[in-house]
């Protein structure tokens, strides 16, 4: 879905809810690998949940762990983050 020049994984049309989901195995890496690459991608999630509320969007990351949720949170408590563990 392209919005505002910007490519989100998915729109959830009924709830207005534009979606970036991550699919990497992040209970993989060590606690402090964990922490690096989440603040890596921090900025970016936080760029895309910015667009998405310019342009009337909801935004939600989705993830597969909890432990990714967590430190995400930890990060930043105001993202609207999603375990995904179907996927």
């Amino acid at each position: 879905v392209l919005v505002n020049g910007k490519q989100f994984d998915a729109l959830a049309l009924v709830t207005r809810t534009l979606w970036d989901v991550k699919t990497d195995n992040f209970d993989t890496h060590s606690p402090r690998s964990q922490d690096f690459l989440a603040k890596v991608k921090l900025p970016e999630l936080q760029r895309e949940a910015r667009l998405a509320k310019e342009c009337g969007y909801n935004f939600i990351v989705g993830v597969r762990s909890p432990a990714h949720k967590a430190v995400l949170l930890k990060l930043d408590p105001n993202l609207k983050v999603v375990v995904m563990n179907w996927c």
